[in-house]
């Protein structure tokens, strides 16, 4: 562990779920923007943290990047299962996950969420809308065993997380270092490749 670190305590988990379907079933993080592709872009954040984590049931794109990989402990769960197989498998007793298809996260952006930590608080996400955005928050490892037991149920994101001691932030406290509100677009349609300036991958 980098004793340089910012945020020691945190392990960022990059959450490589999802097909692609609606572009075609290409690999997500190897999308492309201003030359490098998300995955490349997502691990830049990670000198400000203790670990770094790559949650991919197919990992074999992502070989080269040399990550630490891990696949969903209870399949079939979505987002709500890579979360959970990324807080299972932390050395760190907080993990900040994003999802391997949102190119705009800065570390301004990451700061603001990790400094609303606090000893009452299990977990930290924006709040958009009346939508809360858990694919870029920060969650307690120990939330990990009931966390599990609550997949059982199938529930989303927010489900999962009205169980425990959330904090949401917000939209102001994103668009203070973040004007547009980028950090929270994802690539999920060809219509966002022309939106956001993103390539598909390279062979």
């Amino acid at each position: 562990m980098d004793g340089s670190a910012t945020f020691p305590d945190v392990t960022l988990a990059i959450l490589a779920g999802g097909q692609g379907s609606r572009l075609g079933g290409v690999v997500k993080g190897l999308l492309r923007v201003e030359g490098r592709t998300v995955l490349e872009r997502l691990v830049g954040l990670g000198a400000a943290f203790g670990d770094v984590l790559l949650v991919a049931n197919a990992p074999a794109p992502y070989a080269r990047f040399g990550l630490r990989t891990v696949v969903d402990a209870v399949v079939g769960k979505g987002a709500p299962g890579g979360v959970h197989a990324a807080l299972g498998a932390a050395c760190t007793p907080w993990v900040f996950a994003v999802a391997c298809d949102m190119p705009f996260i800065t570390q301004a952006v990451a700061r603001v969420v990790l400094e609303a930590r606090a000893q009452d608080v299990d977990a930290v996400c924006f709040e958009r809308e009346g939508r809360w955005e858990p694919l870029l928050a920060v969650y307690r490892a120990e939330l990990a065993s009931r966390w599990g037991d609550a997949l059982a149920e199938d529930p989303s994101l927010r489900q999962v997380l009205s169980r425990f001691r959330t904090r949401t932030l917000p939209e102001a406290a994103l668009r203070a270092v973040d004007p547009h509100a980028r950090a929270l677009a994802n690539v999920n349609t060809p219509e966002d490749l022309e939106r956001y300036g993103v390539a598909l991958p390279v062979d």
